[in-house]
């Protein structure tokens, strides 16, 4: 089992899938800190979201709402070193949080025609390990974050807030990470726990309605969410790994809330629930170099049906498969594609909430590569 432990945790790092449910893009995962030896690795992702839905007559409209999910693009890298026996080091770069939706329609005649949000991110996580004699591990370390955006409601839902923008200037903020592992290796077992601190950003704000600058400067306190990962394998036969996650992530706390927005609406821009997501798979090697696995992912979304608008779906559910190949004893080349189904869900506004529309029958494909280098 020691041999084949080697080539399907290539396997189980394969390029991360971006989910299309939530702000989450990388998953934030440290697998990389328990790959054998030196490794060098660089991936990128590509999601194509399908995110329709009908308005309810709740603005006096009944229009059909095209697709509000764009597509994106996730790249990111890592480099390990093995500086002794017992002491390894790592440095992860990704997008931990991303949201590329646009409704389309006359913020004239629809309930949110016009209403968008872009968020972009960029990680940078340095991690240490230390492996004691008794199979247990710590690791931990520091991660830099920057995050910027730009949000726009538009339609009749928003009555006097209609043609409202903020946008978020670049902010950089420093926090932590802690995690234990056990391990097996006879048997290729690995149990790790992490968990990644929240983060709090001052992002420089600019407000508008339509051409109008009602703030022309001003600090918006955002935090991304605290999360913590369970992730786990273990050999359950000759060359066939069993393995599966779950990751909690504490998105009540990630409130918005710009001044003059707050103002006027009383409450943050956007409102998102805590989220848990559940993965199990298994992992075959077929040859000293090929391996594939098969995942099977589910996403449960605390809370009703009603969400934001700016992130219009309700938990999720995915098949994955993933195969890697073994190219030389240096190289290795893995990929991925994933079906992501998208829970039904009912973009709201107002106080109290009331749902403007019906969102069911939602997808997304992703498909991921990533090349490992071996040093």
């Amino acid at each position: 089992m020691k041999s084949t432990l080697g080539t399907i945790a290539a396997l189980l790092a394969t390029t991360t899938l971006a989910s299309a449910g939530n702000l989450d893009r990388s998953g934030q995962s440290v697998e990389i800190l328990f790959a054998p030896g030196n490794l060098l690795e660089l991936s990128f992702g590509y999601t194509d979201p399908s995110i329709e839905g009908r308005e309810n007559g709740s603005t006096g409209t009944t229009n059909f709402i095209g697709n509000v999910g764009d597509n994106f693009s996730t790249i990111g890298a890592g480099l390990k070193y093995q500086i002794n026996e017992n002491v390894s080091f790592a440095l992860i770069v990704d997008e931990p949080y991303g949201s590329d939706v646009t409704y389309p329609g006359d913020p004239t005649t629809t309930a949110l025609g016009g209403t968008s949000a872009i968020v972009d991110s960029f990680a940078l996580t340095a991690l240490g390990r230390y492996k004691f004699d008794n199979n247990f591990s710590l690791h931990g370390g520091l991660r830099y974050q920057e995050i910027k955006a730009n949000v726009t409601l538009g339609g009749l839902a928003y009555a006097g807030l209609n043609g409202y923008n903020a946008t978020f200037a670049e902010d950089g903020a420093f926090g932590y990470v802690v995690g234990a592992a056990y391990e097996r290796p006879d048997i290729a077992l690995r149990i790790s726990l992490t968990y990644n601190s929240k983060i709090d950003h001052d992002l420089p704000t600019v407000e508008r309605i339509g051409p109008a600058v009602v703030n022309p400067g001003s600090i918006t306190e955002v935090t991304t969410p605290e999360s913590l990962n369970l992730e786990f394998q273990t050999g359950i036969a000759q060359d066939t790994l069993l393995f599966g996650s779950i990751r909690h992530a504490r998105y009540e706390d990630v409130l918005v809330r710009p001044p003059v927005f707050t103002g006027a609406a009383g409450e943050s821009l956007t409102t998102i629930d805590n989220s848990t997501d559940y993965e199990i798979g298994i992992g075959r090697r077929f040859t000293d170099r090929l391996s594939a696995s098969l995942a099977f992912g589910f996403q449960d979304s605390s809370g009703d049906t009603l969400v934001s608008p700016l992130a219009p779906t309700h938990g999720a559910k995915y098949v994955a498969l993933g195969a890697s190949y073994q190219v030389t004893d240096q190289i290795n080349l893995s990929g991925g594609v994933r079906y992501t189904d998208l829970g039904d869900a009912q973009p709201e506004t107002g106080t109290p909430d009331a749902g403007r529309a019906n969102f069911d029958g939602n997808s997304a494909v992703s498909v991921g590569f990533k090349v490992g280098y071996s040093f």
